[in-house]
């Protein structure tokens, strides 16, 4: 299992995220100016600031070289996870649906939430159970979920809606407590907490490492 992570001008997770990869499996950092995947099995795109959220948070590294390459990754049914900065970008890229707005706090907060697990049976999520908890920090200035209605609605009947906070954790305003969602065709997932940021013991959660070893049983099963 080969994880690529992405590393944009202004990524500040990227090492955080390679580190969490390398416990499940080999994890190299893809330049952001580099269109080559080096025969990856997923691409994780991380937080961060890319490009200084300049314009719009992932508005321009949507259009970045490796983000080409991405677009073909992922429309060929490879994984892509996208996490914060990265949920963002993906949005912004049209792989995901909704868009992420400023917290309806008005202030960039860092707090450990709680995360239901709504849809256990994905790529991301398989190593967890229907309605499990996740202790799972979130750290981010424009975190809100959003989507008109009727999105809203296919997201909910197609199974889309991935994760949810817990109402009491929904700090940043997400319509509908969403915490993360999924493309139509369960490849692509984003998500505005951290899971590389609990994958350790000494940070109080191993939680965000079932998400990283969910991906892995779906690279190897594809490969089966």
């Amino acid at each position: 299992m080969k994880f690529g992570v992405l590393r944009f001008p202004g990524s500040c997770d990227e090492v955080d995220a390679q580190l969490a990869a390398s416990r499940v499996g080999d994890a190299v950092l893809l330049w952001h100016g580099d269109r080559d995947l080096q025969g990856v099995d997923a691409v994780i795109v991380p937080g961060g600031f890319s490009y200084g959220d300049y314009l719009r948070a992932g508005a321009i590294a949507r259009f970045s070289p490796v983000m080409e390459s991405v677009i073909d990754f992922a429309g060929d049914g490879g994984l892509v996870l996208g996490i914060c900065n990265g949920f963002q970008v993906l949005c912004e890229a049209g792989l995901l649906p909704g868009a992420l707005l400023p917290n309806a706090n008005r202030r960039f907060t860092f707090r450990q939430v709680s995360l239901e697990v709504v849809e256990p049976g994905t790529a991301f999520t398989s190593e967890c159970e229907a309605g499990e908890r996740l202790s799972i920090p979130a750290k981010h200035g424009s975190g809100r979920f959003h989507a008109d209605e009727a999105t809203l609605d296919g997201l909910e009947s197609n199974g889309q809606v991935v994760l949810r906070y817990d109402p009491a954790e929904n700090f940043n305003g997400s319509l509908r407590d969403i915490a993360g969602v999924r493309n139509e065709a369960g490849n692509v997932f984003g998500l505005m907490p951290h899971p590389e940021h609990a994958v350790d013991p000494l940070t109080g959660s191993t939680d965000g490492l079932k998400i990283f070893e969910s991906m892995r049983t779906a690279a190897e099963g594809a490969r089966a």
